[in-house]
């Protein structure tokens, strides 16, 4: 089936200018996902997407699948009986109810209600304005200052958890830990974090005005940022001992094959010799990112397949180019969708020593179809199975060597992976290969 497809985990993912979606990461803060994993204080759900979404053209979306005609879904909800009843909740409502009634947000309602009623949680109806900050978080690109903010749920005081390096916010003088106490006019903690984004991104080369506290200034500091486009960094690379890369991969957005193609460049520049993949607390995202991410890496073959209810297959490969050297990957129960079918992958090809806890467990496919109005529907329609014919739904992926993480010098303010325990012994791995 052609389309782009994508997948994340259990109900959330990153939002600009927000927290990192997934999950909390498990004691300490690794480095770089501290930057871009979920903020402590309150974590933003901005979509429900597991295992994998299709975007299908509408002749394909659209069309009639096998079977559907005389005593389809569309013959049961569309029965004069259920049309007249909408009609007489439409009338008590008017009539009853005791304040003005938004009748946009009730017929949005009333959309999002009838997907909700599959019983599937990862189902959705998406309004314009969701699905708008949906596409922006499968690309990873967006227009703003290059921030991941905060918001304490009970205060609604906003802080900027990390500044991206190399982004107007950088180049402004934003420091992480600073609080916004002003955009524009708007006060800080007046609204939940994903209105108050709103005012901060917007138009490519307009500025946005920000006032800040930060500690140790007793006077508020004001900044006009620039906004531009910005692309989320998914993947960080450095050298450990051994000349073995770490590669940390937080999300798999369109962006993150290149980023992770710039990264290994990096890294067998400097002598790579050995290899260790971080997919922890990674939710997933699109699996054309993952695909082509395992074909740069596997020799020639099934990478992963689909199949829908009607027993329609769809496969996707590797061809024979790889990446032959000795290779570990970390995962834990935060790992999902895309993230289990690179791990499975690796696990099925035997490429790779799979370390850490068993992963999530999704393993069925969404698709989403755009709507005339902007709005769009997502609805679950396959089953993905590793190249061996697993299906790891709400089981997981078990790996190769169980070990719970334990970060082992609490007193580091700045994460080192040569205190991860999960690093430490993909490193000892690696050494005996």
């Amino acid at each position: 089936m052609d389309g782009q497809q994508y997948g994340q985990a259990d109900g959330e993912g990153f939002f600009p200018e927000s927290p990192q979606g997934g999950r909390l990461p498990e004691k300490k803060d690794r480095g770089f996902a501290k930057g871009v994993a979920t903020g402590a204080a309150c974590t933003l759900i901005v979509m429900a997407l597991v295992a994998g979404l299709v975007y299908l053209p509408e002749q394909v979306a659209r069309r009639k699948a096998p079977g559907q005609g005389e005593g389809s879904t569309k013959d049961a909800i569309f029965q004069d009986a259920v049309e007249e009843k909408e009609k007489e909740i439409v009338d008590l409502i008017d009539q009853y109810y005791y304040e003005d009634i938004d009748e946009n947000a009730v017929v949005e309602g009333m959309y999002a209600g009838m997907v909700e009623g599959l019983g599937d949680p990862y189902s959705n109806y998406f309004t314009a304005e969701e699905y708008a900050s949906f596409n922006e978080t499968t690309t990873g690109t967006y227009c703003g200052i290059g921030v991941v903010l905060t918001q304490e749920a009970k205060t609604k005081a906003v802080t900027i958890l990390h500044v991206y390096a190399d982004t107007p916010a950088e180049e402004a003088g934003l420091k992480d830990g600073d609080v916004i106490s002003k955009v524009g006019d708007v006060e800080g903690d007046s609204m939940e974090l994903t209105e108050l984004t709103s005012y901060i991104k917007g138009e490519e080369g307009t500025t946005v005005h920000l006032e800040i506290v930060r500690a140790g200034e007793e006077d508020h500091l004001e900044f006009d940022v620039e906004r531009r486009p910005i692309t989320v960094p998914t993947v960080e690379s450095q050298m450990l001992e051994g000349n073995v890369g770490l590669i940390q991969i937080t999300e798999f957005s369109t962006s993150t094959p290149e980023q992770f193609d710039e990264a290994i460049q990096e890294l067998q520049a400097q002598g790579m010799e050995s290899m260790i993949i971080d997919l922890r607390d990674n939710p997933g995202g699109v699996l054309q990112s993952v695909c082509a991410m395992l074909d740069q890496i596997l020799p020639e073959g099934l990478v992963v397949y689909t199949e829908d209810k009607y027993g329609n297959r769809s496969d996707y490969e590797s061809d024979a180019s790889c990446l032959d050297i000795p290779m570990a990957v970390l995962i834990n129960g935060n790992s999902a969708s895309a993230s289990e079918i690179f791990a499975g992958a690796i696990k099925d090809y035997s490429y790779g020593t799979l370390i850490g806890t068993t992963s999530f467990g999704k393993g069925i496919v969404q698709t989403i179809v755009p709507l005339d109005d902007g709005s769009a529907v997502k609805v679950t329609m396959a089953k993905y199975f590793t190249p061996k014919g697993n299906y790891i739904h709400e089981v997981g992926i078990e790996p190769d060597i169980e070990l719970e993480y334990e970060y082992q010098n609490e007193e580091d303010e700045v994460y080192d992976p040569m205190h991860d325990n999960q690093v430490l012994k993909a490193l000892e791995v690696l050494g005996k290969e």
